[in-house]
């Protein structure tokens, strides 16, 4: 079995903790962790964090953790490479090789300037989650407040929406409004995904996708990974199940499609990955899906699923 996961925060944390080890450092995602549990494609996130934007340019922390990231690849190569298509991480399987994905979490980098989008392309990003928590050029964030939660896309996010599909892009609307997931499935001429997120009707969120927006979702070819996060995944919750995990993907199945779910755990951007402890947990979780799923469901919702979109929005 192999795990494609769309989004972890590790590259953030590698790079405030530099004295940590990139193969078996402290975080839920490392190197050993990825080559001993089944890993096929690990999406890494540039998560630009306002904790630094006290002090720093988002920009400036993207550049940073983009150093700290190419400097880890060059001194694993022999165990992870970046892949920018999925004849690359064909390619990496073939050679018993790991691949990495890299994606920016949060466009307030773009700050209305349209070329950023190509110069993270040139950096060799392939997926960018528009909204976090705040506001920025493009659109607004998934908000408790019904009149900001329906809010779209800005008319430069619009544009933002458009270079990414010329260039190949994948869009990710996890943290984005309801109106602008709405925005994106309007405008968007590609598959959209949403990252990191788990289904409404089973734990009322705001970051969780309502059953219509898991119908367009699974309508426009798109994906969602189910987040480990326990408030994501049963409200009440302080401690993330296998149980829950299995729950969401069930229902996000009768609602999306069986070839619109897999994976989004959030590794090392939760604060208590509960009964999965870290990435090995995906074990107990393949376990568990065995009884709910057949084996070629299983196959697309741990790699096939993501591997489509990537195929679709990327090319080759």
């Amino acid at each position: 079995m192999k795990i494609v996961d769309m989004h972890c925060d590790t590259l953030i944390e590698g790079w405030r903790h530099p004295e940590k080890s990139f193969y078996d450092g402290d975080f839920s995602i490392n190197l050993k962790l990825l080559k001993e549990n089944h890993s096929l494609l690990q999406f890494f996130a540039m998560y630009l964090s306002r904790n630094e934007m006290k002090t720093m340019d988002p920009y400036d922390i993207l550049k940073g953790i983009h150093g700290y990231y190419t400097k880890q690849m060059e001194l694993h190569k022999d165990l992870i490479r970046p892949v920018y298509s999925v004849e690359d991480v064909m390619k990496n399987k073939e050679e018993g090789v790991l691949s990495s994905l890299l994606t920016v979490e949060d466009g307030v980098f773009i700050d209305g300037k349209i070329e950023r989008i190509q110069e993270v392309y040139d950096m060799g990003v392939r997926l960018i989650t528009l909204m976090w928590g705040f506001e920025n050029t493009v659109g607004f964030p998934c908000m408790d407040d019904p009149e900001i939660h329906m809010k779209g896309l800005k008319p430069f996010g619009i544009e933002v929406v458009e270079k990414m599909n010329d260039l190949g892009m994948i869009i990710d609307v996890s943290h984005m409004s309801e109106g602008g997931f709405y925005d994106v499935a309007k405008y968007s001429k590609q598959p959209f995904v949403a990252s990191h997120s788990c289904a409404r009707a089973l734990c009322n969120h705001r970051r969780n996708l309502t059953d219509d927006q898991l119908k367009v979702l699974g309508e426009k070819g798109g994906f969602v990974g189910v987040n480990f996060e326990c408030s994501f995944l049963k409200e009440g919750s302080s401690r993330a199940t296998v149980d829950q995990v299995v729950e969401h993907l069930e229902y996000m199945k009768n609602k999306a499609g069986i070839d619109a779910i897999g994976f989004g755990s959030d590794f090392d951007g939760i604060d208590d990955n509960g009964e999965m402890e870290n990435y090995s947990g995906f074990n107990k979780i393949l376990t568990a899906m065995e009884s709910k799923f057949t084996y070629d469901e299983i196959d697309k919702i741990t790699h096939l699923n993501a591997l489509r979109v990537m195929k679709d929005v990327l090319g080759k």
